[in-house]
């Protein structure tokens, strides 16, 4: 389930993210893995990464077949670090920590052919902590991209799954959409896992975060155990923000939709509720209401959306569409290297 990140943006909306991502990352220079290093939208983005201290890139790729397209693009690499997995001196101390890792799945001469992958290569660099987080997928299937992580990096302790979240920009309105590409199937633990790696990313994105947890009914108007499931959820987030510690992060639910966005809405239909029709981050039920609700809001209400960005994982690893831009290859650094702030 791609999305082409960043696409047909308005002038000046994205740029307003990436201001705040770019002020936070000022002189951080994190690391970010890039294995596509063969593919030239990848490495001219690294090109224009690397002439920042925002992002240091780490390319993987054929040394020669590297250097042979910067030739041919008249792309400066020099002071970009270049590593060819099969004959990195790290591939040894990698090999032996993947196989520590995988705890038997994966034997030695097992775990040299994958590492000869740079997906696989690139997600043990983070995991080994040689580099902070991974963009992939200008070349690669998501599967490719995000199995490496899920089976190496995994998720963060107290969190049992990734989840994909969007940004819906439109003027100077920002809000946070999830679950929207990851979970087929959510019960309440599962949503106040979201809402609160939701929270987290927003806070990361410069955002105050009021979360919404979204279902066809407002603060008990209806009755069912869809409705008690989103309830459940409600309180358990509450409860992980408040043993987290986590600050400025409002939850509240259920709401509708328009409760949670119209403050006369809100007014009526929860009075009293923490959020009146200000929420700027919404947990969906379910990944398919997500999914549609994203969509409707991008082609009906000329919202842009940007993502999907992973939350959850020990470390952010970030999937591309292989329809990408250098654009957003850029773009999509300066988020997964801001994700590393949380």
């Amino acid at each position: 389930m791609k999305i082409l990140l960043f696409k047909e943006f308005k002038e000046g909306i994205m740029s307003s993210l990436l201001d705040v991502l770019q002020e936070k990352l000022s002189g951080k220079n994190v690391r970010i893995v890039l294995p596509e290093g063969e593919d030239e939208r990848v490495l001219t983005a690294a090109t224009k990464l690397q002439a920042t201290d925002y992002v240091t890139p780490l390319v993987l790729g054929n040394e020669e077949k590297v250097n042979t397209l910067a030739q041919d693009k008249g792309l400066d690499i020099s002071n970009i670090q270049i590593i060819d997995p099969s004959k990195s001196d790290l591939k040894p101390e990698l090999v032996k920590s993947f196989v520590e890792r995988r705890k038997g799945k994966a034997t030695e001469e097992q775990a040299q052919e994958l590492l000869n992958n740079v997906n696989y290569f690139g997600t043990m660099l983070v995991y080994a902590g040689h580099a902070d987080g991974l963009v992939s997928g200008a070349a690669h299937s998501t599967g490719d991209t995000v199995r490496p992580a899920l089976q190496i990096i995994k998720t963060k302790p107290g969190v049992s799954r990734t989840s994909g979240i969007f940004f819906m920009i439109k003027e100077d309105k920002q809000y946070i959409f999830g679950d929207c590409a990851i979970n087929p199937t959510l019960e309440s633990s599962d949503l106040a896992e979201i809402a609160v790696e939701s929270a987290k990313s927003a806070k990361s994105f410069g955002m105050d975060p009021r979360v919404a947890m979204l279902s066809f009914s407002t603060k008990g108007s209806a009755k069912s155990d869809d409705v008690e499931k989103v309830a459940n959820a409600v309180k358990l987030a509450q409860e992980k923000v408040e043993s987290e510690g986590l600050d400025n992060v409002v939850v509240d639910g259920e709401f509708q939709f328009d409760a949670a966005i119209v403050p006369a809405v809100a007014e009526k239909k929860a009075p009293g509720a923490k959020i009146q029709g200000d929420a700027n981050v919404f947990v969906f039920p379910s990944l398919e209401a997500g999914n549609i609700g994203y969509k409707i809001a991008q082609r009906l209400g000329g919202f842009e959306a940007i993502g999907p960005v992973l939350q959850g994982l020990n470390s952010p690893v970030n999937d591309l569409s292989r329809g990408c831009s250098t654009e957003d290859v850029y773009n999509l650094s300066i988020i997964t290297a801001a994700q590393t702030l949380q």
